[in-house]
Formats: structure tokens, sequence, C-alpha cells
């Protein structure tokens, strides 16, 4: 039994609420349950209920056994001082207010029907990967789709919170904040805090003023992450570094050490040489990018926008100084699909938020018009009966076993809630 399933008890009124007395066998009637905090302080605010012939009006309080206010020290607190009532599963100790007058109790596990008892028995039992994987497959699709929309949105909030922290950084300048957020997602998982950390230290106006010049900008890229610090006879090595340190004394820019950029475990396509070298060329090929960005409706004006490929030294290198096979290296589709789902759409947003403008439907489309990522955890919801088609479906579904599944947070799930109340 936990606190959070008699919250959802109380706050809805799932239990016999017409024949309700207190331990000490008053008639108890509720008027309001009051409003669910979720804050410190009382669990219900501004509660009304009527025991016998007197209305209150208070807060109301909510534990396992009684026992626990004088666990919790409540009855030290003066946020307290105002609870009516003292909601608990197990009554096993009276508590009083600090002048002495007894808290009236209602014991709640009297009133709670057996089918309600077991589907939330059934609910919270661990299961090998997730509690409901048994009964995804019963559930409606109208109730599964109304949760994904929200678990989608959700999800755009969180990530909504890194892009206010950039704007405030970058005093308001979006063209900034979309280079910081590239930057983190060209390097993937494995290199994207670095790119990002580089993307911060090099001021923005930088970038604009340097973008005519794509080796300017690979300068400022691979001596940034530290790229051209081993000495190398290759040509174009030795021009990058001395762009660099024309670009650091042309600037006053302050040298900053960074982790080491990981190559190992990457196929060649994904070196961080390729990618910075794409960074480059797309800034250097496409001029107003956030606004082409924050406009596009299709992903085909998207794969346009980023049809870039590496400049023509890396066309014929993934290191320096070792020589390849010609390659144009363009960004791939997949690869793009991901820039969509975490950069562009995320920053729509955002800005559509920031600008008082709601498109909702356009950022579920773009969502809808790319293939579901791939995973363990997209696999597994699969197998239970809950099947990604695209990337809208995906994302929901993380935020659905990140947010939600992980954390036990069964009763704030509309799956969870829908298995409550037995289908």
């Amino acid at each position: 039994m936990k606190e959070a399933f008699l919250h959802h008890l109380w706050k809805f009124k799932k239990f016999d609420t017409q024949n309700l007395r207190t331990v000490n066998n008053e008639k108890l009637s509720i008027v309001s349950v009051g409003q669910y905090l979720e804050l410190a302080g009382p669990d219900f605010f501004n509660a009304q209920i009527a025991i016998g012939n007197q209305r209150w009006a208070g807060n109301v309080e909510i534990h396992i056994n009684s026992s626990d206010w004088y666990v919790h020290n409540h009855e030290r607190d003066a946020n307290y001082d105002n609870v009516i009532l003292h909601v608990v599963w197990n009554h096993d100790s009276e508590i009083f207010r600090k002048d002495n007058s007894e808290i009236p109790v209602l014991e709640l596990k009297n009133y709670i029907a057996s089918e309600t008892l077991n589907n939330y028995k059934s609910l919270m039992t661990p299961q090998s990967w997730i509690n409901c994987e048994k009964d995804l497959k019963t559930i409606d699709d109208f109730t599964i789709k109304n949760w994904q929309e929200r678990l989608f949105f959700e999800r755009l909030e969180r990530k909504s919170l890194l892009i206010n922290d950039l704007l405030q950084s970058t005093n308001n300048d979006w063209e900034a904040v979309l280079f910081c957020l590239l930057a983190k997602n060209f390097g993937l998982n494995t290199n994207g805090a670095i790119l990002f950390k580089m993307a911060q230290h090099i001021p923005f106006h930088i970038i604009r003023k340097e973008a005519t010049e794509n080796e300017n900008l690979e300068a400022l890229f691979f001596g940034s992450t530290q790229l051209l610090q081993v000495e190398k006879e290759d040509r174009y090595f030795q021009d990058l570094k001395f762009r660099y340190f024309y670009l650091l004394n042309k600037y006053n820019l302050q040298t900053q050490v960074f982790e080491p950029l990981q190559f190992f475990k990457h196929r060649p396509d994904n070196f961080p040489t390729i990618r910075l070298s794409q960074l480059g060329s797309l800034y250097s090929n496409q001029h107003n990018l956030f606004s082409k960005i924050i406009h596009a409706s299709t992903v085909a004006a998207v794969y346009e926008v980023f049809n870039v490929s590496v400049s023509t030294y890396w066309k014929t290198h993934f290191l320096f100084d070792k020589e390849s096979e010609f390659k144009n290296k363009k960004l791939a589709k997949g690869f793009i699909d991901l820039i969509i789902i975490n950069t562009i759409i995320p920053l729509q947003f955002a800005y559509g938020k920031a600008m008082g403008l709601s498109d909702t439907d356009k950022l579920v489309g773009l969502m809808n018009q790319i293939a579901s990522e791939k995973n363990t955890i997209i696999q597994k919801f699969g197998i239970f009966g809950l099947k990604a088609t695209n990337a809208f479906d995906s994302q929901s579904l993380l935020q659905l076993k990140n947010e939600y599944c992980n954390k036990g947070k069964c009763l704030e799930c509309a799956i969870g809630m829908q298995l409550l109340k037995g289908n």
C-alpha cells in the first residue's frame, strides 16, 4: 500500500461516500475533497466536509497509518494546524492538534470495494519489465491515443527547459540557441556534451561573420575541441591550425579544455571530424537557417535544408593524415530525422510558446512523417502490444517509460487509471 493510492482514492472519491463515519462513529459527508497540492504541507487544500451537523473548511492530510502524523513531525509544523480531517488506511493512534483538540480520522479501508483493491494490487505487482505489461493489449485505442498526445507534449515541455536556459544565456538569440542544439545533436550521445560546450564557448556572432568561409568554421570547431593539438604533417591540418590561432587573436577568444572527443566504437561516417565538417558546411551553405527551420512544415523541406556534405578534404579522409576512398559523406536521412526529433520540433514548440502561437497539429504532423526510432524500449513496448509506427509514437513511449513506468507513477498514468477501473 502506498500513499499515492490513497491520494488517488480521495481525489476521485473511489470509495463508498454514502455511509461514511469517523473512527469515533460520527457521520461524515464530503462536500469537496479540496485541491491536490503535491507540495510541502497538507495533501489537499481547502476541502469542505460535514461532521455531524457541523460544516468544516480546511485541509486534509493522508497517511497509511494514523501514527505517521507523528513520524513526520506534523505536530510541530504550523502548516498542519488547519487540518480538518486525517484520512488513513489504518487507524492506530489518536492525533491531536497543538491545542490538544483531537483531529477527526477517516479509516478508508472500511469503504473500499474489493475489486478496486484487487485491481490496484494487480497493477502494482512488479513484472519483468513494467507493471502493466500483461494488460497493455486490453487498453482501448482511444485511451492510448489521447494519452500518447499528452506524453508527447510533456516530453516537449521537458526539452524546452534547456532551450529556455540557452535563451537566457544568449540574450534571447534564437540563432545562437539553434547552433548550440545542432552542435549537441551532431555529436550524438557520445560526443554531444562536448560539442554543446564548444558551441556555447564560441560566441555566435563569430559564426555569423565567418560562415562565408567554411575553412574558418572548421578551424574554430576543430581547434576548440582540441583536434588540432597533436602536430601532423598534413597540409590541411596545418592550414586549419594557422586559421584557428589567427581567429583566436582576431576575436580575443580564450582557449578552453574539453574532454577528448570519442572515435572509439563509432562508424567512420559518425567520426567527430566528419560531423564537425558537416556542421560547418551547413552554416556555410545555408543562410537564415533559423527562419527556414522554424517555418518548415514538411520533412521534405527539412531534408532540403540539410542536404549538405563535408568539405572537399573530408571527402577523401576520415582522419588527418590518412587518405581514404572518395565519398561525399552527405547527412543521411536517418540522421536528419534525429535532428528533426531532437532539435527542430522542440525549437518550433518553444518558439511557438514564446511568440504566443499554438500549432500543435503542425508538430504532430511532422512527427507522423518520420519513421519510429529503434531502440530496446520501443521494441519492448511492441512485444507487449504498443507498437510505434512513427516518431510521434516512439517519442511518447519513451516519455511513458522514463517518466512513468520507471518511476512507478502508475496512478498518474492513463493506462494505469484504466486498469485500476477494471477496463
